[in-house]
């Protein structure tokens, strides 16, 4: 949540002193004007910088600041489960011993395998939604555990979709920060107003799933301990 809420601070703070709304339109309309090829690239840099190990998170509010809430979340989700499968993948062949040295010592990630060997797409699901380990090294730290993968796309799909909505979301009101800097001088609240319920209702909901997920993982991993 502490992300979440620089990144809404930056939101606004750009909104009010800088001139976003300019810089969006030019950046929103360059990436459309690409098309296909500007959504490859998108695709490619997501896959390299998780498997990498860089956040992911830069990226899908990219993805909303460029094409916006809906087209945004279209493009990042399948992106980042792209880039999420790349790393799994990677680190069951080429990079398995690396990711045994990188996570397989942690008692988290032990706690994970046994979990995950008895409830798979389950574990992966709760793993998504409500994070032990960060998202980069959860793609290594799941590589090395039993689960198949079709649960592990599927499941991290599932399991991503909330936060990468917040994101995106997050990522679109660039733009609208600085039409609701203007809407706040001209006395106009009805734009700002929508905006603000807007994000309200998508924090509320990616806080009350990830609090659910939570609890419910922690359970799943009590009942793996010894």
């Amino acid at each position: 949540m502490l992300l979440i809420g620089v990144s809404l601070a930056m939101v606004a703070a750009a909104g009010y002193f800088l001139p976003v709304g300019a810089w969006a339109t030019s950046l929103a309309d360059g990436a459309r004007g690409t098309g296909g090829a500007g959504v490859a690239m998108f695709f490619a840099a997501y896959i390299i910088a998780t498997v990498v190990l860089l956040p992911g998170s830069l990226l899908t509010l990219a993805a909303g600041f460029a094409y916006g809430p809906v087209w945004g979340l279209a493009i990042a989700s399948p992106a980042s489960v792209a880039g999420a499968t790349c790393a799994f993948l990677l680190g069951r062949t080429v990079l398995r011993d690396w990711a045994a040295r990188k996570v397989g010592a942690s008692p988290r990630a032990r706690a994970i395998d046994a979990a995950v060997e008895r409830e798979g797409f389950k574990l992966v699901l709760l793993l998504r939604l409500s994070p032990l380990i960060p998202f980069s090294l959860l793609n290594y730290a799941l590589s090395l555990t039993r689960v198949r993968p079709a649960a592990y796309v599927l499941a991290s799909f599932l399991g991503m979709l909330p936060a990468t909505a917040l994101y995106v979301y997050l990522g679109s009101l660039a733009p609208a920060a600085a039409e609701l800097s203007a809407a706040s001088r001209t006395g106009s609240g009805t734009r700002t107003t929508f905006y603000v319920v807007g994000l309200l209702a998508t924090v509320a909901v990616a806080v009350i799933v990830t609090r659910t997920a939570r609890r419910a993982l922690d359970v799943e991993l009590q009942r793996s301990s010894p």
